[in-house]
C-alpha cells in the first residue's frame, strides 16, 4: 500500500505478489477495495496493482473538471513510475472505459485489455438516459451519498441472500467525497473512443453481464470492430459481475490471461 505522485495527484495503490503485472481499474463511486476477490487469488500467479482513481478512495481529490483522459494519463503514469509496462488492463464500468482510453492513448503500455460490463463511449440520447442521470445527481446533491449507495445497491445485489453485499456497498459508497464524485461522473458524459476501436492491436476481453445497464448485443456489436476482440457473456449477473460471481468472473478471467 502506497501512494505515488503522477502529475498533480497522489495516486494510492496496492501491488500483490510477483510475475507478470495486471493493472485492476474499478468504477465510479468504487476503490481499489472492490478487486478484494480478485487481488488474492491472482496475485499468486501475477503482480497484481490496484489502484484508485483521481477523485476516489485514498488518492488525492483536487477540484476538477476531470476526464476519462486525464484519469487514463493517470494510469499510465503510475504504469511508467512503477515500471510496469506493458501489463494486462482490466476495468470494469469507468475502469473499463479508462482502459479502452488507456489502449488508445498509450498502447505500448498495454499488453491486454478486458472491459467489464463497460462500452466506448457513453453518449446522453434519449429522454430516458438524460432522466436518469439528473436523478443520480438529484439523489446526491439533496439525500446524499449514502442513500445514493443504498438506491445502487438495491439494483445491483436485488436477491435477498446478498443482503451483506448491500450493505457493505451503501457503507462505502457513504465514504465518497460528494464534490469529486460528481466532478468523476461528469467526467463519463459525453465520452468517447468509438471511432478508435480498430486501432486497438492487444487482445480484447468484453465481459458482458445480461442483466447489465447496457443490453449484451452493443457489447457485442463493439466487440466486432476490435481486431483482437473477445465477448463472454456471465449469466444471472448485474452491472458488478466481480463481486457477484467472484468465481465465475475469475476463471473467465485467467483463461485470457493465461492465452495473452
Amino acid at each position: 500500500m502506497a501512494h505515488q505522485l503522477v502529475g498533480d495527484v497522489e495516486i494510492y495503490y496496492e501491488m500483490h505478489g510477483q510475475g507478470d503485472p495486471v493493472v485492476l481499474i474499478h468504477g465510479l463511486g468504487s476503490s481499489a477495495r472492490d478487486w478484494e476477490y480478485q487481488i488474492e487469488p491472482f496475485s499468486q500467479s501475477y503482480r497484481v496493482v490496484a489502484l484508485d482513481v483521481r477523485g476516489h478512495g485514498q488518492s488525492t481529490k483536487p477540484p476538477g473538471p476531470y476526464s476519462i483522459p486525464l484519469f487514463a494519463a493517470d494510469t499510465a503514469g503510475l504504469i511508467r513510475a512503477l515500471g510496469l509496462g506493458p501489463t494486462h488492463v482490466v476495468g470494469i464500468s469507468m475502469g473499463g472505459m479508462i482502459g479502452l482510453q488507456l489502449a488508445v492513448d498509450a498502447p505500448e503500455l498495454v499488453r491486454s485489455l478486458v472491459v467489464v460490463n463497460a462500452g466506448p463511449e457513453l453518449i446522453v440520447r434519449t429522454w430516458r438516459e438524460r432522466w436518469q442521470l439528473v436523478q443520480r445527481q438529484l439523489i446526491v446533491r439533496v439525500l446524499g451519498m449514502r442513500k445514493m449507495g443504498e438506491v445502487l445497491g438495491a439494483r445491483l445485489f436485488p436477491k435477498p441472500e446478498q443482503g451483506e453485499l448491500r450493505a457493505l456497498f451503501a457503507q462505502r459508497w457513504a465514504e465518497n467525497d460528494p464534490r469529486a464524485y460528481r466532478e468523476a461522473m461528469k467526467a463519463l458524459v459525453g465520452w468517447s473512443v468509438a471511432d478508435r476501436l480498430e486501432a486497438i492491436s492487444c487482445p480484447v476481453l468484453v465481459v458482458a453481464a445480461d442483466q447489465d445497464y447496457t443490453p449484451v448485443e452493443s457489447k457485442a456489436a463493439y466487440v466486432q470492430r476490435l481486431r483482437r476482440g473477445e465477448l463472454v457473456v456471465v449469466e444471472d449477473s448485474r452491472h458488478a459481475t466481480p463481486v457477484e460471481h467472484p468465481e465465475r468472473f475469475n476463471q473467465v478471467l485467467r483463461d485470457f490471461l493465461r492465452g495473452c
